[in-house]
């Protein structure tokens, strides 16, 4: 099967590549250092099981919310907590979808199992992005450290802020390759949703690379391209800052 990018045309799992097969390998040993006491959660066509970081590529809202309402809705069947962060104009549409698949948010909130924050204000709380600021924030949010003594949670966050102001990017990737650490100490499922038309083509590049599993065309897989964090940042580090602009390629 050959899988493409949208909008990008890349072909991310070419037939016959070696090195494609040996980042597979790397998921495989690297998610599996801490196993996962939960059963595998249902997720787009397959399945999160030991490693539950992913990057999730869509389109469009509906396309996003097509493969996102269905795990969200097993996820309140299942008594996990739900934290959504989402973008500051998107509050109601969000409220609205959860409905029509059957939740109710304001009572979901009233118990504490729907936590709903807005990506800017949780992201860049002056103004700005600090990595180590968000890593002790995620860790806080965390299943053992959350309130509410939920198994797991399962945390959305839409991305869109990332690109406002293009100097976030490079940032924001390093710091999708630190959290891992957080994420394999923990049970949690973390869905990081990225809308393609807003990114270039190395930055989606880039962004895979810091996720152990990926969502391509609505469907969930293992993520070859995916590389541990101690080589990813080692790498990345010693890179000339990309241009500064906010176009996103065609």
């Amino acid at each position: 099967m050959n899988h493409s990018l949208p909008k990008y045309g890349l072909d991310i799992w070419p037939q016959g590549s070696a090195s494609l097969l040996n980042g597979a390998s790397l998921v495989f040993l690297w998610g599996n250092a801490m196993r996962k006491k939960t059963p595998p959660i249902p997720f787009a066509g397959s399945q999160l099981d030991q490693t539950r970081h992913v990057c999730a590529f869509f389109n469009s809202d509906d396309e996003e919310y097509r493969v996102l309402l269905p795990f969200i809705k097993d996820g309140f069947h299942c008594g996990h907590k739900a934290i959504h962060v989402v973008n500051p104009d998107q509050r109601q549409d969000h409220f609205q979808r959860l409905a029509e698949a059957g939740i109710d948010p304001a009572a979901a909130q009233q118990s504490g199992q729907l936590e709903l924050r807005i990506n800017t204000e949780v992201y860049l709380p002056d103004g700005r992005f600090d990595p180590d600021r968000m890593i002790a924030v995620f860790e806080q949010l965390a299943s053992g450290n959350s309130s509410g003594g939920y198994p797991m949670s399962r945390i959305c966050c839409r991305m869109d802020w990332s690109v406002k102001d293009q100097s976030h990017v490079d940032d924001v990737i390093e710091f999708e390759s630190r959290v891992n650490d957080v994420w394999r100490r923990h049970e949690d499922a973390v869905i990081c949703t990225y809308h393609l038309g807003q990114f270039r083509g190395d930055e989606v590049i880039d962004i895979m690379r810091t996720h152990p599993m990926v969502i391509i065309g609505g469907i969930l897989q293992q993520n070859p391209f995916f590389v541990p964090p101690e080589t990813f940042l080692r790498e990345f580090r010693k890179r000339p800052a990309r241009p500064n602009s906010s176009t996103a390629a065609a």
